[in-house]
């Protein structure tokens, strides 16, 4: 990425690079955006990535030559070094959901991934499983490794032995969702409750379940993680960590402003609290295959 000078007098336009428009995930984050770019007379330049790392490149290029007064980026594809080589205070940005681990210095909006995690680990662990598997998302991701590190502290704290053997990385989509659920339950011994690193891991392995005749949750318990949409329309109804998706957006813009104004921002990284939603996918394990 490449940064240039932008006019001294703002337009009052605000470039957003995001993944995917329609995607219930992304469009949730959009609606916190709009709603706080209009309290704040903002106007959006909306430019879909389609999770493309040269397209984003060239997309941000274009808005900071163009008339933006600065950018909200989410889940930027780019190193924290190219965003650390054009951030400064006529370029200001504020990344949304980080992809990868950023500098100390770049503005951020993230969740807390660790605690959701170990709440949806702990909320298993009191209805009596003990043998919980876990799909990760794309290692190195930040909310992959934030996710992996929540589920494992819970295990330890609970002396439960980590086991390689239960824990699968799939993409945030549903049909690698199910091909890594397929790979524990069909494991000798498989788990008696998963928890997927997202809603629609989770529908996936819902999938591979009933392909293989489960009864959810009397036979498998599952756990997602996001809260969309998604989550209530299942059946069963999903259990699942919620995300503040809107509020992620509307602190973004939120944080924007003021680096736009010049006024004292406080914390340039902020992390917002994630909450355990408990439905109907969750239940104790079958009495034949709970284990103490």
């Amino acid at each position: 990425m490449t940064s240039s000078d932008v006019p001294a007098e703002r337009s009052g336009l605000v470039g957003v690079l995001v993944p995917l428009i329609y995607d219930l995930y992304f469009s949730a984050i959009l609606s916190g955006v709009a709603e706080a770019a209009y309290e704040h007379e903002m106007r959006l330049v909306l430019s879909p990535t389609q999770h493309e790392h040269a397209r984003e490149v060239s997309l941000f290029d274009r808005l900071m030559r163009g008339t933006v007064d600065g950018a909200l980026l989410v889940l930027p594809e780019a190193a924290s070094e190219e965003l650390e080589r054009v951030f400064n205070d006529r370029n200001p940005f504020v990344v949304v959901d980080p992809l990868l681990p950023l500098a100390e210095r770049i503005p951020s909006i993230t969740v807390a991934n660790r605690s959701g995690a170990d709440q949806a680990i702990r909320h298993l662990l009191a209805l009596g499983h003990r043998r919980i598997g876990a799909i990760t998302g794309p290692p190195g991701w930040v909310a992959s490794e934030g996710r992996r590190g929540g589920y494992r502290d819970a295990l330890a704290a609970a002396g439960i032995p980590f086991e390689p053997a239960l824990e699968v990385e799939a993409d945030y989509q549903i049909e690698p969702g199910a091909e890594a659920a397929a790979s524990l339950l069909d494991l000798p011994d498989p788990p008696t409750a998963i928890f997927a690193s997202n809603d629609s891991i989770a529908i996936g392995t819902m999938r591979a379940a009933r392909d293989r005749g489960l009864r959810l949750p009397e036979d498998l318990s599952i756990v997602g993680f996001d809260d969309t949409t998604y989550a209530t329309v299942v059946t069963p109804a999903l259990t699942t960590v919620r995300q503040p998706l809107a509020e992620m957006g509307r602190t973004a813009v939120n944080l924007l402003n003021r680096l736009l104004t010049g006024r004292q921002v406080g914390a340039v990284q902020i992390e917002l609290p994630t909450r355990l939603v408990v439905r109907e996918s969750t239940a104790r394990p079958h009495p034949l295959r709970q284990s103490g």
